[in-house]
């Protein structure tokens, strides 16, 4: 039987992120679990995210893997990639489908974009302390430039608060003394495809090969496409590369 998927969404968003992403897994014989991190469901309002650590996204998805009948495969996007490679040392999965994600502990970014957005969160004074409102000029810019215009306000309409302290954690990690977003040491918890969009800025090709050479990771550029590969043109090319990678890995 198939291993189940749980699809771990980005930072600013929900489980609603893979809506139409979840559908060709499904098709295919998949059990999908789309959940909210802790603190992002609907109408949770902006306190419930104040404190959250990575480690809490990593150890909510853990347990939540732990409870399937089967290790299942990890598919995060963003922020929610890292989630999953946290998630991965901490209880056995079949694979992990990483869509441009953030990157652990010691790899450092290669954008101007990555270090503007990480400097430019202390002039929110002590962030880490509170909840971040979601930049709807940014996330238009770098995540959605490749959305069409009438899909993007749905989108925007969704975004919710996220923890200064995981964004802090996540952008911010040379200054991080507790090495939150460190993977360790030792072999690559399971097998794994980086998929990462040729013109995406917020998690560049750059960063992503070196994401990919820490984990052991099959490294894919996919042309054209930017940063939110569940759902900008081309996603469902997505999908079948992933769904593919699945059936010929020992993730299937």
């Amino acid at each position: 039987m198939a291993a189940p998927v749980i699809m771990i969404h980005g930072a600013f968003c929900g489980g609603w992120t893979f809506d139409a992403f979840r559908r060709p897994f499904e098709a295919a014989g998949r059990k999908v679990l789309t959940p909210d991190l802790r603190g992002h469901g609907a109408g949770e309002g902006l306190q419930a995210v104040v404190g959250l650590s990575m480690l809490d996204y990593a150890h909510d998805i853990a347990d939540l893997a732990a409870g399937q009948d089967e290790p299942p495969v990890l598919v995060g996007h963003s922020m929610g990639g890292l989630v999953a490679m946290l998630a991965a040392r901490r209880t056995p999965v079949a694979g992990l489908v990483l869509l441009a994600p953030s990157p652990p502990w010691g790899v450092a970014g290669w954008s101007v974009e990555e270090g503007v957005t990480a400097f430019g969160l202390h002039l929110l004074g002590p962030f880490w302390a509170q909840a971040v409102t979601p930049d709807r000029g940014i996330m238009l810019r770098y995540s959605l430039d490749r959305v069409p215009p009438g899909a993007r306000r749905p989108i925007l309409e969704q975004l919710s608060a996220e923890s200064g302290r995981a964004l802090w954690e996540t952008l911010n990690w040379w200054l991080d003394p507790m090495m939150t977003t460190s993977l360790g040491a030792g072999p690559p918890a399971a097998p794994a495809l980086l998929l990462v969009g040729e013109k995406d800025v917020v998690h560049p090709p750059a960063t992503a090969r070196l994401t990919a050479e820490r984990i052991g990771a099959e490294h894919r550029i996919l042309p054209g496409m930017s940063h939110w590969l569940p759902g900008e043109p081309g996603w469902e090319d997505v999908a079948g590369q992933s769904l593919a990678w699945l059936e010929t890995s020992q993730a299937a």
